[in-house]
């Protein structure tokens, strides 16, 4: 299905299963019971809290090893990678000593000399199996601070009943006892006990413990690998001219909405960047993309030449049909990073003003076209510090008679 075109939710519809599940499908996760099965070859029991690696194929002893693509690839410049393992054994072969390898790798001679001594089998150095068994001995698995009765557990579960996070708690305890390290406790450690049975002893306060009230962990994407929302390219706002960040030219807009009750009700509001000057735009009946875009259209287009230079917008979905606006208004539309509201600052600090007029958790769609229109006369008519004391009004005016 998704190879026909359709998107991801779509066809996470059509067969019956969760949008989750389905991004899982596309990045090559399998699940079984509580268990995740990745295409690196970890596997992952969320139950007991614990990662392992499947077994290497055709090997008959069936402990946990890394998958190939987890064996090559390097985790850190701490460790020994296979590609310095693999030199290791070529130095070796022509009977260099200890210095000598550890000269070549550019590592400590103690590092060089454990490494053959913990990995030296009946068939001398083997990289392979060296990397496999390193890799085995690595996570190291122990029992967490948490999971057994004590003072400690005791101390975070009653700071967790009151609002305090894992953070704070982890630095408090640091704070207050810098030498006893026995209650030294990471925010890791924390968060584990809370969501991991097997890591716990914290899960009968998880519904009230955290603030989120979040009874599982939620998934982050790397901002670098964020998929775009739009079909249609979006132009981020580092691209925008330096003459629109400064200030300098007028015409150059920043939007956003504002919703009602339960985000059934939108008003989209405009500041010009320059003068501070704000449009407020009636959506009749809903905020979808199509009722935005001509919303927008009509109240840009009506604008004279000058004062239609681009628009800034965060990465809501009402503006998934920017490139028509575009086209029609021959304004470029720009886009915020996501969960940066002050890359919109003018817009967020006239948000905060129309709240006065248009308050949260009300229905926004009782007021028309003409209530709007006044409320846009009162701010444009308001004496701004940042404009000298002048009000929006006065230096549009001069801006146009200028022109």
């Amino acid at each position: 299905m998704r190879g026909t075109g359709l998107s991801r939710r779509e066809a996470a519809t059509s067969v019956g299963v969760h949008v989750t599940t389905s991004k899982e499908w596309d990045a090559g996760i399998r699940k079984t019971g509580d268990r995740r099965y990745y295409p690196d070859g970890r596997v992952v029991d969320y139950k007991q809290g614990v990662t392992t690696y499947n077994p290497v194929e055709g090997s008959s002893f069936m402990a946990p090893f890394p998958g190939l693509a987890a064996l090559e690839k390097p985790i850190s410049d701490r460790y020994l990678s296979l590609s310095e393992r693999e030199q290791i054994r070529d130095l070796l072969a022509v009977d260099s000593s200890m210095r000598a390898i550890a000269r070549a790798l550019g590592r400590p001679v103690s590092t060089v000399s454990r490494e053959i001594r913990r990995n030296t089998g009946p068939n001398g150095y083997q990289p392979y199996a060296a990397h496999r068994a390193a890799a085995k001995r690595r996570p190291r698995p122990k029992t967490s601070k948490l999971s057994c009765e004590g003072t400690l557990r005791k101390y975070v579960g009653a700071k967790l009943l009151l609002g305090w996070s894992p953070e704070q708690i982890s630095n408090r305890l640091r704070k207050m006892l810098p030498d006893r390290l026995e209650f030294h406790v990471c925010a890791e450690t924390i968060y584990q006990a809370l969501y991991f049975q097997a890591r716990g002893g914290l899960k009968r306060e998880v519904a009230t413990a955290l603030r989120t009230g979040r009874t599982r962990r939620k998934p982050r994407t790397d901002p670098e690998k964020r998929t775009s929302r739009f079909r249609d390219p979006m132009i981020n706002i580092s691209e925008r001219p330096a003459e629109i960040e400064d200030r300098a030219v007028p015409g150059h807009w920043e939007g956003d909405l504002i919703t009602g009750t339960l985000n059934q009700s939108a008003i989209a509001t405009l500041v010009e960047r320059t003068t501070r000057f704000v449009m407020l735009v009636h959506l009749d009946g809903d905020h979808t993309a199509a009722t935005v875009r001509d919303g927008l259209i009509k109240s840009m287009g009506g604008l004279p030449e000058l004062l239609r230079g681009s628009l800034t917008w965060d990465q809501g979905a009402e503006m998934a049909t920017h490139k028509a606006f575009s086209m029609a208004t021959d304004m470029d539309v720009y886009f915020c990073d996501p969960a940066s509201p002050w890359q919109r600052g003018s817009n967020e600090n006239t948000n905060g003003l129309l709240r006065q007029y248009f308050p949260k958790g009300t229905d926004l769609g009782v007021h028309g076209p003409e209530e709007l229109e006044r409320v846009a006369r009162l701010l444009n008519g308001r004496p701004r510090k940042t404009l000298g004391w002048d009000t929006p009004t006065e230096r549009l005016r001069e801006l146009l008679l200028a022109a």
